[in-house]
């Protein structure tokens, strides 16, 4: 999976997601800067509740990639 291209408008969602995440400190697939506007590059997230690009359920275990929040420098670690 190239997590590179998950970007843009993102909902959060408890069911039916596209990708399911896990919130790390350490050792992440992608750093995630939360914006409000111009989510146009690698690692940069609009928070949305309709019309995402993307649905993503946060989770414990069994994730399809790790995320962890920053506020500079998102993208690929």
């Amino acid at each position: 999976m190239d997590v590179s291209k998950i970007y843009g408008k993102i909902q959060f969602v408890d069911s039916f997601p596209d990708y399911k995440v896990k919130v790390v400190t350490s050792f992440p697939d992608l750093k995630v800067q939360k914006v409000d506007s111009f989510a146009d590059e690698v690692g940069k997230w609009q928070i949305v509740d309709s019309f995402p690009d993307f649905k993503i359920q946060i989770v414990d275990s069994f994730e399809d990639f790790k995320i962890e929040y920053v506020t500079s420098f998102p993208g690929l670690p």
